[in-house]
């Protein structure tokens, strides 16, 4: 669900799949494919169902993902700002994530979420 906090909006999200188990790469021949897994099927939805907005914002966005992992195994926290503003993008939170011009990512306690906060610049 949504909370409007300063102006912003604050979402709370199961923990993401990384961006390498988000998406498949088949190739044949000299042509690749890329498509969205099982996984990250099933993580738009549940990102859908924890995302409530009625109009995607239009603005220049600065975006912050906290990120709490279930557990204490190395993660590449990059790896995983794809699936989240992918899935946000997919539920409707904003036109596109183009227009995200400052992205911050920060590792937490374990606790397996994710917390978004999302301002206009």
């Amino acid at each position: 669900m949504a909370e409007v906090k300063n102006s912003g909006l604050t979402f709370e999200l199961p923990f993401p799949p990384s961006v390498n188990s988000m998406y498949r790469a088949f190739r044949r021949g000299n042509i690749c494919t890329t498509i969205m897994s099982k996984k990250g099927r099933e993580y738009v939805e549940d990102v859908r169902d924890c995302v409530q907005v009625s109009v995607p914002l239009t603005v220049r966005l600065e975006v912050r993902i906290e990120l709490y992992p279930p557990d204490n195994r190395r993660r590449d926290i990059d790896n995983y700002a794809k699936s989240v503003l992918d899935s946000l993008t997919k539920s409707g939170v904003w036109e596109d994530d183009s227009q995200i011009d400052k992205l911050t990512i920060i590792r937490c306690a374990n606790e397996n979420k994710c917390l978004i906060f999302i301002n206009e610049i």
